[in-house]
């Protein structure tokens, strides 16, 4: 989750106990912005370093293209759901504060390694529950209620909810949005696909995946995409073992998405994800000359999000929905993994 606001620049936010932990570089300098210019360009260094050409484009509804399917308009959002008092709450609730990506691996111990897997079964779980929602007339925020209560009842945080000032506890994104939509007043249609992130934080641990489905008759082209964009989520796990560089997994989702001239986006990547929300490494899911190697006991995400057509994003002035420049379908899928001795463990599998 990368977003940029023309006022407030926002990173990964990330945290370790009760301590906040910021990319080393300060705000200023991660982010270009020139008040009264529509872009937003993003500077980094490291292992973000492959993202130094992020560019954000200013949400102009006029700017996008007619097309037969009517374009995504932000509807009304519900107030904030509550939480039980007795349910922990990662640290970064609540705080509005910039977040950033936390420095060093998510490598557990046994108990870490057990506690992942709860929350990853977790995490599965309630998103297969959410596939079955789908279907059309029902809100995106009648999902977020399903979600939210779900998650709840088992003891567990939402944690989307509260994270850099998100209303809501799950993303749910409609056609043509990459990433990052908040549920809200508008009711899914026939022909429609949906992505659905979950992520839930329990016993001091986060478990993240999504999915994208259909709602009702889905046309051929649509269906196309999402099948290779979960065939390239596969492959790529596939290739995951104990010193396999990380900069492999982008070139294998790159070379399956070019079988099929679907772009891949450049904006968003995987993470390290465990005891914080975000962590290292950055795992980028186009070709690129990234270094770093996979360690066992290591806990990350895969997440490659593909489209029809333009891989450039917009943002909505949320500062949060992101959808594609040209109006163009976009599908992803994500796991969260665990690095063994035999190869990859996906955590987030029912």
């Amino acid at each position: 989750m990368v977003g940029a606001s023309s006022l407030q620049p926002r990173l990964l936010s990330s945290f370790v106990g009760d301590r906040l932990l910021l990319s080393k570089q300060p705000v200023s300098r991660l982010f270009l912005y020139k008040p009264g210019n529509k872009h937003v360009s993003m500077q980094l260094s490291r292992t973000l370093s492959g993202l130094t050409n992020l560019l954000f484009n200013r949400r102009n509804l006029d700017e996008v293209p007619n097309a037969e399917r009517q374009r995504l308009r932000p509807g009304k959002l519900s107030p904030r759901r509550p939480v039980p008092d007795h349910i922990p709450r990662p640290p970064y609730v609540n705080s509005r504060q910039p977040p950033g990506i936390a420095s060093g691996a998510e490598v557990h111990d046994e108990n870490g390694i057990e506690c992942m897997r709860s929350s990853g079964k977790l995490a599965a779980q309630v998103l297969q529950y959410a596939g079955t929602l789908v279907k059309p007339g029902i809100k995106t925020d009648d999902i977020d209620q399903a979600v939210h209560q779900m998650i709840i009842d088992n003891g567990a945080y939402p944690s989307p909810l509260g994270y850099g000032g998100f209303p809501k506890s799950v993303c749910t994104s409609v056609n043509e949005c990459i990433c990052h939509g908040i549920p809200d007043s508008r009711a899914l249609e026939d022909g429609d696909i949906i992505n659905i992130d979950v992520t839930v934080y329990l016993n001091g641990y986060h478990g993240d995946t999504s999915a994208t489905f259909f709602c009702g008759d889905v046309d051929d082209e649509a269906r196309k995409l999402v099948q290779v964009t979960e065939e390239c989520l596969y492959r790529a796990i596939s290739i995951c073992a104990p010193g396999v560089e990380y900069k492999k997994i982008g070139k294998t989702i790159h070379d399956h998405a070019d079988k099929y001239s679907y772009g891949v986006v450049r904006h968003f990547v995987g993470h390290g994800v465990g005891r914080v929300f975000h962590a290292d490494p950055v795992v980028q899911h186009f070709r690129n000359n990234d270094g770093g190697r996979m360690m066992l006991n290591q806990t990350f995400t895969i997440e490659p999000m593909l489209t029809i057509g333009s891989v450039n994003p917009v943002m909505w002035d949320d500062n949060w929905t992101v959808v594609t420049e040209d109006g163009s379908l976009s599908a992803q899928f994500e796991h969260t993994i665990l690095i063994t001795k035999d190869g990859a463990e996906i955590l987030t599998q029912c």
